[in-house]
C-alpha cells in the first residue's frame, strides 16, 4: 500500500502542476481577450468636456474610435472654457484658488473683455471695483443651459439664487498707511498690468513679484514705498509723503 502511494505522489504532483499550468494560461487568454475587447470599443463621452476633447482628438486623427452620445453633442461649453475652468482651480497653477473658478485669461485674454467692465468704477473710484453676482449673472444667465456640466456656474448661480456675494480671495494689497487711489493711475494712463501682472494670461490672479533698484541701488519689492516712488519717479508725478500717507 505504502509503494502504491509514493508512486501516485509524483502523478498527482504532475497533475497539479499541470492544472495550474492551464489556469494560469486560462487567466492569460482571458486577460487578452479583455485588453483587446477594450482596445477595439470606443472611447464614450461622458460630458460636454470629454465630448469636446474627443472631437479635439478626433480632428487630429479621423480613425479614433470616439462615440459621442446626443445628449453630450453640443457646442458649449468650448473645450477653451472646460480646460480654463479646470485650471483655474489647479493647484498647479500658481495663485490662490478664489470661490469661483474664473480665469482671467478665458475672460480678458481670449475674449478680451476690458478690465473697467468688470471692474467698475474703477476708474472713477479710490478703490478697485469688484465685481457683483448681478454683473456676472448679466452674461451668464443668457448662456446655454449646457454650460451648467461646470461647477463653477452652478455656484455662480447658488450666489445668485441666495442672494449672496461672492468672497473672493484678495491678492494684492497696499499696507492700510497707504492710501492708494485706483482712479488717480487710471486717469493717468497707468495700465493695469504694470501693478498686476498680465492678468489677460493668467487662469488664476496671483501676485507677480518685481524687483527694483532705487537711485541708491537699493533693492525694493512690488508695492514697497521705493517701488511706488520710482514708478512716481518715472512719471513725473508727485513724491511728496503726503500724496499716498494722509
Amino acid at each position: 500500500m505504502a509503494k502504491r502511494l509514493s508512486t501516485l505522489r509524483p502523478s498527482l504532483a504532475s497533475a497539479a502542476i499541470a492544472l495550474s499550468a492551464a489556469a494560469l494560461f486560462g487567466i492569460l487568454i482571458f486577460t487578452v481577450g479583455q485588453q483587446r475587447a477594450s482596445a477595439d470599443a470606443p472611447r464614450l463621452a461622458g460630458s460636454v468636456c470629454e465630448a469636446q476633447l474627443l472631437k479635439a482628438m478626433l480632428a487630429e486623427n479621423p480613425d479614433a474610435n470616439v462615440e459621442i452620445p446626443p445628449e453630450f453633442d453640443k457646442p458649449h461649453p468650448t473645450l477653451e472654457a472646460c480646460e480654463s475652468h479646470d485650471l483655474a482651480w489647479s493647484d498647479d497653477v500658481e495663485g490662490p484658488n478664489q470661490p469661483i473658478p474664473f480665469s482671467h485669461l478665458h475672460h480678458a485674454g481670449r475674449y478680451e473683455i476690458p478690465c473697467l467692465y468688470c471692474h467698475a468704477g474703477t476708474d472713477r473710484s479710490q478703490a478697485a471695483g469688484v465685481p457683483s453676482v448681478e454683473l456676472c449673472m448679466g452674461c451668464h444667465e443668457h448662456f446655454d443651459a449646457s454650460y451648467d456640466e461646470l461647477e463653477g456656474i452652478r455656484i455662480l448661480k447658488e450666489h445668485w439664487e441666495a442672494r449672496e456675494p461672492i468672497r473672493w480671495v484678495q491678492v494684492h494689497r497696499a499696507p492700510e498707511h497707504v492710501q492708494f487711489q485706483h482712479q488717480a493711475h487710471v486717469r493717468a494712463g497707468i495700465e493695469c498690468q504694470q501693478c498686476h501682472g498680465r492678468v489677460e494670461e493668467m487662469e488664476k490672479i496671483w501676485f507677480v513679484p518685481d524687483r527694483q533698484l532705487g537711485p541708491t541701488a537699493m533693492p525694493t519689492k512690488k508695492l514697497e514705498m521705493g517701488w511706488c516712488i520710482n514708478c512716481h519717479r518715472d512719471n513725473g508725478a508727485s513724491q511728496d509723503c503726503f500724496t499716498c500717507h494722509y
